[in-house]
């Protein structure tokens, strides 16, 4: 299955946010790696993807508290 990058705009904006939206993106088969990068200002989620979708992704998000628009 091949690797597809998934980025979105979230409300994900410090390390306690990130720990705490943590196990919900881990709980997610398919997803190989992810990051967040709260020094944008659109604190972008980036999901390196084998198989998870963007629905998937933003489910997990809001199921953690935050919010995230797909890019």
């Amino acid at each position: 299955m091949e690797n597809n990058v998934l980025t979105f705009k979230t409300s994900i904006n410090c390390g306690s946010c990130i720990k705490a939206v943590t196990p919900f993106l881990e709980s997610i088969s398919g997803i190989e790696q992810w990051k967040v990068d709260t020094n944008n200002p659109d604190k972008i989620l980036t999901v390196q993807s084998a198989g998870a979708t963007e629905e998937d992704v933003l489910s997990a998000v809001q199921k953690a508290g935050f919010t995230a628009t797909a890019l």
